[in-house]
């Protein structure tokens, strides 16, 4: 019997595994639906007969509507369950793409950009929320290191494969293998994902469970994880998406070439990253100082890149007129390893609250996670035109440590 049981168990895991990448792979294709304007601006802006800086401001609808849509799709998660809401945003995604891809203008661009902001907004929630519902505390620590480390593989398809793609047949045809991604992911979620009804239906209006997820983020317990969620992946996002770049070929006078070489070794640290870190997490079993130290740990590094700048600090203590770009290398993989210990927020949220409100919790953090973003992009661009790209790399090394400090402030009681 127990022989029975345990072969029960396995095929129960087993199907839990292939549902969660399923879902994961969804993830991946909203990192890369995120990151197309990044490789494919200038066309576009030509194609749209527009500047690329008004373009580039264009597709801040983007996080922003992403942002705005985690509320409602948290609480349709603990209401509806995992799967109907999974498909029911692959197929948006899908629409977004395709509407992206036949833009003929700024403002339809902007729609599909708004699409795709909505229904991309719950990709890493999904699989986050069935883990959460499924797994131990201490497996989900690894499970959502894995979930968020298999999303960042779509920053590398943007890359330098997106870049092949534009080039060869134009930008609107990484919308249109983006749209074909979602009708295939949406495939493999209504075959391997379980069809469960959602364990803890709440029946309250949407509206009340809308305010119940901020209700739970301004909740002490989560005060210092929001606090910490809000600077956190914004400083790995932002710096890769958007300074990385400039850093590399402005300060350092690197190529586009040399420049997206050193992006792709970041990636890959980010990618690697969360993995490692939830195997630390299960092993030494103290989430709160490992997530703590880690984030300082990543602030003095981007504070000692901005220091490698000309005239500044560890370039006169080195004596040399700037850092070489080897030393860049460097800290950009160790702050895409330090800044990984990001799921472990997850982690720990699902730790303080019950199961009815986990979709909520995770919703909530979630949130912080891309509206800090968002703001994020929006602050340093301003840093950036009064004060320069050291003070940029500097500001975001700030934010990261004063958020370590909240975060230990108030998660002094359940360490």
């Amino acid at each position: 019997m127990s022989a029975v049981a345990t072969d029960e168990a396995g095929q129960g895991t087993r199907a839990l595994i292939f549902a969660l990448l399923a879902l994961a792979c969804g993830h991946m294709l909203s990192t890369l639906l995120r990151t197309i304007p990044a490789v494919s601006l200038d066309v576009m802006a030509a194609d749209f007969r527009i500047e690329p800086q008004a373009l580039a401001s264009l597709t801040s609808v983007y996080p922003f509507a992403f942002a705005a849509a985690q509320i409602p799709v948290g609480a349709a998660m603990d209401r509806f369950g995992v799967r109907p809401v999974s498909l029911s945003l692959l197929m948006g995604t899908v629409v977004g793409a395709i509407a992206s891809g036949f833009a003929t203008g700024p403002s339809s661009f902007a729609l599909g950009q708004v699409l795709l902001g909505i229904a991309t907004s719950g990709m890493l929630m999904c699989p986050m929320t069935l883990a959460a519902k499924q797994l131990s505390a201490a497996r989900f620590g690894l499970w959502s290191g894995a979930i968020l480390s298999i999303g960042n593989i779509g920053m590398l398809l943007s890359s330098s494969p997106l870049a092949f793609v534009v080039d060869h047949y134009g930008w609107r045809a990484g919308f249109w293998i983006a749209a074909l991604g979602g009708v295939l992911v949406a495939l493999a979620v209504f075959l391997l994902v379980p069809s469960q009804p959602a364990e803890h239906k709440d029946d309250s209006s949407p509206l009340l469970q809308m305010i119940e997820v901020l209700r739970l983020g301004f909740s002490r317990p989560l005060r210092g994880l929001i606090a910490l969620a809000l600077v956190s992946l914004a400083t790995s996002l932002v710096l890769r998406g958007l300074w990385g770049g400039p850093w590399l070929m402005q300060i350092k006078g690197l190529s586009r070439v040399e420049a997206g070489n050193q992006l792709a070794a970041f990636t890959l640290a980010m990618i690697a990253g969360p993995l490692c870190v939830g195997m630390i997490d299960r092993r030494i079993g103290r989430r709160r100082e490992l997530v703590a130290s880690t984030h300082m740990v990543g602030g003095l590094l981007l504070a000692l890149m901005a220091l490698g700048a000309p005239h500044y600090l560890v370039s006169m203590l080195f004596g040399v007129p700037v850092m070489p770009p080897l030393y860049d290398l460097v800290l950009f993989v160790l702050i895409g390893i330090a800044t990984s210990a990001q799921p472990l927020l997850f982690g720990m949220s699902r730790q303080l609250v019950d199961a009815q409100t986990a979709g909520k919790a995770l919703a909530a953090i979630n949130l912080a996670f891309f509206l800090g973003a968002a703001l994020m992009q929006s602050v340093t661009g301003a840093v950036a035109a009064l004060a320069g790209l050291p003070a940029v790399l500097l500001f975001m090394a700030a934010a990261l440590l004063v958020g370590a400090m909240i975060f230990l402030t108030y998660t002094s009681s359940h360490s």
